[in-house]
């Protein structure tokens, strides 16, 4: 039985605002790791950072008695956990130390295209045309804001590969995200991810606890902020969102983060875009919402079956109507006709004398 359209489009309405919220809050972490990422080295705000996400959704989980993931959900919780969490947060954070701005943004902006590939690959994901226009729109418009955004001075092969390498962890971690969504809740496949990351990063413990000790406020409250918002509540939010729809669209939806950073930019740092940045961001906004648009479709076919059904229903009931009046109106004559002929019979035809054997009365002596 399908989904009564009211309930289906409340669904997607909050999942379209749980998307909203991710886009947003991971916009907001370029800006934050501008100020962070002076103070802490990467693997060292890679681990500040899961720790603060772990312990704000170990709190949550404990008031709202979330419990343990179940064991059939753990797989792609871990794996998503290794590759999202944890390596793509310390290998992104290197390669933005290592190439400008516009490079790492362009080369981690290929994460979409391939959860797209692997989407269609390992969870049978329908790529129809919007999408794919959509993300060719979104990808032309985050090179143009990526070009944009490049400074004069060289970077490094290092560095791009780095950032591909993040590229290839976020693809593979979405995507292993997706079955254990299945399976177990979005606040406890993140919570669990979450420290799973931070055990990952462990190894970083040292560094943390010696640059946190000279780090200026600022950048440990950015730290902070990172892990609560950025990390706690907007992968959360995505996994809310994940649930409900196609990893290949919600990659999608992620091109609109570049036109955010843009935007924040501007609004909390000063930076004025240019002509070719704004154009760019127009690009990512448009092919998002290209790629998540639906052509209008004809009725389902259940649907159509129900209506003919009744149709043809109606149909038999006029017919059998029809009958039926035929039938009574018939009835209805011979009735009359019967009524009719009995009189008739009963005075023209004489009842028979009575033998003398039948004759009834005193007999004559």
């Amino acid at each position: 039985m399908s989904i009564p359209r009211p309930a289906e489009r409340r669904t997607e309405l909050l999942a379209a605002g749980a998307a909203a919220v991710t886009v947003v809050l991971w916009a907001s972490a370029f800006v934050s790791i501008r100020s962070a990422g002076d103070a802490y080295s990467p693997g060292a705000l890679a681990l500040g950072r899961l720790v603060s996400g772990a312990v704000v959704l170990g709190v949550i989980c404990a008031v709202r008695r979330a419990g343990w993931p179940p064991r059939s959900a753990w797989r792609g919780i871990a794996v998503s956990g290794v590759l999202w969490f944890g390596f793509y947060m310390v290998v992104l954070n290197w390669g933005e130390q290592q190439v400008d701005a516009g490079t790492a943004a362009l080369v981690v902006n290929i994460g979409p295209i391939l959860i797209a590939l692997l989407g269609a690959r390992l969870l049978g994901d329908v790529m129809p045309p919007r999408l794919l226009a959509g993300m060719a729109v979104s990808f032309a418009g985050a090179v143009a804001v990526g070009l944009s955004m490049s400074g004069e001075g060289g970077s490094s092969v290092l560095g791009v590969v780095l950032c591909l390498l993040a590229a290839f962890g976020y693809a593979g971690g979405v995507v292993a995200q997706k079955p254990a969504l299945g399976r177990a809740s979005a606040l406890q496949v993140t919570a669990s991810g979450c420290v799973i990351g931070a055990v990952v990063c462990l190894p970083f413990a040292g560094q943390l606890v010696h640059e946190a000790a000279v780090a200026p406020v600022s950048a440990t409250l950015n730290m902070v902020y990172l892990g609560v918002f950025p990390t706690a509540l907007a992968f959360t939010t995505w996994a809310y969102a994940l649930a409900r729809t196609t990893a290949s669209r919600m990659g999608a939806t992620t091109y609109a983060v570049p036109a955010l950073v843009v935007l924040m930019s501007w609004l909390v740092l000063g930076e004025v875009p240019g002509a070719l940045t704004l154009a760019g961001g127009a690009l990512c906004l448009a092919g998002v919402a290209v790629s998540r648009s639906k052509p209008r479709t004809p009725p389902e076919p259940a649907t159509r079956a129900v209506e003919q059904a009744q149709a043809a229903g109606g149909a038999r009931a006029g017919d059998a109507a029809q009958v039926g009046e035929a039938g009574v109106g018939d009835a209805a004559q011979v009735g009359e006709a019967g009524v009719g002929d009995a009189p008739a019979g009963a005075a023209g035809v004489a009842e028979p004398e009575p033998r003398p054997e039948q004759e009834v009365g005193p007999r004559a002596g």
